[in-house]
């Protein structure tokens, strides 16, 4: 069976099977986990909490998580505050949590994968991928697809949402924490999972998954992984996990963020992913942005648009209309801080994205609300970039020829 004949099958298993009721209780899901006393690992400026987690094939579990939040200073007001969700690879990073504190919020930052994380400080690593299973943990990440027979809540997925959800839940009654002012954001395979937190958990004041999408039957890294399962059992893994099931229902503010040659999240399903969303979006893409935790963790897209969401700071300009005329693709924009570069970025290659080479031009910038630049013959696919003085970028769509 070729790759193409695979994705069109496995897009209409998701497309038709889609599943008629959510495998999450979200009542359940809402209330605040109960919590047990967690030694403190030697990581500075954060606490270790472990809350409880859903059942796996009977047993008890246990969600590890850092927790911080700014020192106040005589201000009693609330701080907002993140949920943080790792990739594949990783566990709870203290490092992100310290960040957001540093930032002037609260953060939480939860293992999904039943594990605790080793020390970062003792190994000289900051963002310490290392990690040591823990004895009441549920299913092991990421994507599980081997256990996809399963009953639903013995499989991965549906422990890594509950735990986001939980750990949010129980992020909301500290004293400290604006419930009002809450936002998501998690890399890789955590956005994957905010994907789908965003579609079901409506406390959320905005998402921002990076990388992270839905669309994986039809391009992503585990075509393989779905021709190994075959399409019955591929259909099933799909209804159940995909984040296309659940996007439709996302009405929150979501900020995209991804690079054009990523490994696992190619263009066409991430743009298929965040057009299911039915809230204000923006699109932050990046040419050949780097696909690891620190790279994920850090662009300040992302605290700009938490700021403008959960603290009042200026938006991000919008993006109001593009077309394409006559060879020249044009965007209209309006608002935010003063946009101070554009450019277009384009490939003219055709076959797997992760191995196109992408070219970069400048657009003209007309009345600070109008860019435009003529189409490289050839390109296949191309999209504008537009820059604030900080350097910080909003995208517009993907024009895939």
């Amino acid at each position: 069976m070729t790759r193409r004949i695979l994705a069109l099958l496995l897009a209409a298993a998701a497309l038709t099977y889609a599943a008629d009721a959510l495998p999450w209780n979200l009542n359940e899901l809402y209330a605040a986990p109960k919590t047990v006393d967690a030694p403190h690992n030697g990581e500075p400026g954060v606490k270790t909490i472990l809350f409880e987690g859903l059942p796996f094939k009977g047993k008890p579990t246990r969600v590890f998580a850092y927790y911080g939040a700014p020192e106040h200073t005589g201000n009693a007001k609330k701080f907002p505050a993140m949920v943080l969700i790792h990739g594949g690879g990783g566990t709870a990073f203290a490092e992100w949590v310290r960040v957001w504190n540093r930032r002037g919020y609260a953060a939480i930052a939860m293992d999904t994968v039943g594990t605790r994380p080793k020390l970062a400080a003792a190994e000289g690593k900051t963002w310490n991928p290392d990690r040591t299973r823990d004895e009441f943990s549920g299913p092991a990440g990421w994507g599980d697809f081997a256990n996809v027979d399963l009953d639903p809540k013995d499989q991965w997925s549906y422990h890594a949402v509950a735990a986001a959800i939980r750990a949010h839940s129980l992020l909301r009654t500290f004293a400290e924490v604006d419930p009002k002012r809450i936002g998501v954001t998690g890399i890789s395979w955590g956005g994957y999972l905010t994907s789908i937190v965003a579609g079901l958990d409506t406390r959320f004041q905005f998402a921002a998954p990076v990388y992270g999408c839905g669309f994986l039957g039809e391009d992503s890294a585990w075509l393989k992984n779905f021709a190994q399962l075959g399409p019955k059992r591929a259909r099933r893994w799909l209804s159940l996990w995909d984040p296309s099931v659940y996007l439709s229902r996302a009405k929150l503010p979501m900020l995209w963020v991804n690079g054009t040659n990523d490994s696992a999240y190619p263009p066409g399903s991430w743009q298929k992913s965040h057009r299911l969303t039915r809230g204000k979006k923006t699109l932050a893409v990046r040419v050949r942005m780097p696909h690891g935790h620190p790279q994920g963790a850090l662009p300040e897209e992302i605290h700009a648009y938490a700021n403008s969401i959960l603290m009042r700071g200026a938006r991000a300009p919008k993006i109001t209309r593009s077309a394409t005329r006559e060879g020249k693709f044009e965007v209209r924009f309006a608002g935010g801080p003063a946009v101070t570069k554009v450019e277009l970025n384009y490939t003219r290659d055709a076959g797997r994205w992760q191995d196109r080479k992408w070219e970069s031009t400048p657009a003209e910038l007309a009345g600070g609300k109008r860019a435009s630049a003529a189409v490289p013959a050839g390109a296949t696919a191309y999209y504008l970039n537009l820059f604030d003085a900080e350097g910080r970028v909003v995208s517009s769509e993907y024009v895939i020829q």
